[in-house]
């Protein structure tokens, strides 16, 4: 059963149309069912991020992309035509080589982001779920997981950080053995920040502190994390129990002079304190890093990490992809061995027929009265006959069209090398 991949990402379509085609989690039973009952595919996953929307759908022979993207936009309520534009489609390998790129976060905005493989696992999951899947994409995912679980734990494709927030926090936790133990001071109250609290959350610090100008919107992020809510005038009275402090404002002025962080580090008798400004202009004071104990990193100093970091990525993501075209073939040969499986199966239940028709009119003659050595000489005759009939049919033919590769192939699976061997 052929595979395609149908969807839209970042690279390919801007927000207004990625939203336009986005499934609430709520309604994603609902697509899936919708998207198989109208026979367009016989299974079928959907993966929805803000960053994509991806069908992966198990076809017959009668349906194709064109009829895919068609669904998705009457779906959605957009003009499929306008839709399609922005669409790609792969098939058959391809569709298997972009289902292991995204969930090994080789195909995400950020290379490597470990996210995608629990989101693409979320996906499959509601699809069992909603008994939208099958053999074909079970056998599909299966091996994509184990294929993104390899890229995990054999490259260092997700080891270094490649965001302003995420590289802050990485360096609070090389510098502080035990960060869970810290507190740290957050000054601002805009995105970067609030990734960089997500991130401290995620790593479990015990006290995070949201400075601001307005406490409001202080009190909403902090309300959100479980944090503290000041304002920002404020930050003298709590700089000094700050292990780690993070700032990223508008201020067009330093808002922590060497002053401020001098009576801090004395208050802490001169336990260190990390300093982390990704604010442009710059919300500490350069001088800063003259004071003892005090260690202060600038975004630029962030950049080159993550710079370093990125390149990692990169290095790490050619081993992936290596890794990504073995799970390829690794996926190809187990669905040629399901094939010849599926072929065994059929050759057996066959086989089995022909025996129990056989074994039947054998215990028809018994009863008739017809001697055992009779009866078991039929059987093996009417056995025989059967079962040679097609082999011997296959070979008339070849040796009628002279089709000598074909009769020495049909030797090998009949197991006859000469006259006098398959004789004994």
């Amino acid at each position: 059963m052929p595979l395609i991949a149908v969807g839209v990402n970042h690279k390919t379509a801007p927000v207004s149309i990625r939203e336009k085609i986005s499934f609430a989690p709520e309604k994603m039973v609902e697509a899936l069912n919708s998207l198989v009952s109208d026979a367009q595919a016989k299974e079928a996953v959907i993966v929805s991020t803000c960053n994509r929307t991806e069908l992966y759908c198990a076809i017959d022979g009668e349906s194709d992309a064109e009829k895919i993207i068609d669904w998705l936009g009457r779906y959605h309520h957009v003009e499929p035509a306008e839709l399609g534009r922005f669409c790609y489609t792969h098939v058959g390998d391809e569709g298997v080589r972009h289902v292991m790129r995204v969930a090994s976060g080789l195909d995400s905005l950020i290379l490597g982001e470990p996210q995608i493989l629990g989101q693409v696992k979320s996906a499959y999951a509601v699809s069992q779920e909603g008994k939208c899947i099958g053999s074909e994409l079970q056998s599909l995912f299966q091996q994509t997981f184990s294929v993104a679980k390899r890229v995990r734990t054999d490259t260092a494709i997700g080891e270094n950080p490649v965001s302003i927030a995420f590289a802050a926090v990485s360096l609070a936790q090389r510098i502080f053995a035990d960060v869970k133990r810290s507190t740290a001071l957050l000054i601002g109250a805009g995105q970067t920040i609030e990734l960089v609290a997500r991130h401290l959350k995620e790593a479990g610090i015990k006290r995070i502190i949201v400075a601001n100008r307005t406490l409001e919107r202080a009190q909403i992020l902090a309300d959100e994390l479980g944090a503290e809510a000041i304002l920002l005038g404020d930050i003298t009275d709590f700089l000094h129990q700050a292990d780690i402090v993070i700032s990223s404002t508008a201020s067009q002025l330093p808002i922590i002079g060497k002053g401020m962080i001098e009576r801090a580090t004395n208050k802490r008798r001169h336990k260190p304190m990390l300093l982390v400004d990704i604010a442009v202009p710059r919300d500490i004071e350069p001088e800063v890093q003259e004071v003892e104990d005090a260690y202060l990193y600038t975004v630029d100093d962030l950049h080159s990490v993550i710079e370093e970091n990125v390149r990692a990525r990169q290095d790490a993501a050619e081993a992936a992809e290596k890794i990504i075209e073995q799970g390829i073939d690794e996926f190809r040969r187990k669905q040629e061995s399901r094939k010849v499986a599926d072929l065994i199966v059929s050759y057996r239940a066959q086989a089995e027929l022909i025996k129990q028709s056989e074994l039947e009119r054998a215990l028809k003659s018994l009863e008739s009265g017809q001697t055992p050595e009779q009866v078991v000489a039929k059987l093996a005759h009417g056995l025989m006959n059967k079962l040679i009939h097609s082999p011997t049919q296959y070979l008339r033919q070849a040796g009628a069209e002279a089709d000598q590769e074909a009769l020495q192939r049909a030797a090998e699976v009949l197991g006859i090398t000469d006259t006098k061997e398959s004789l004994e």
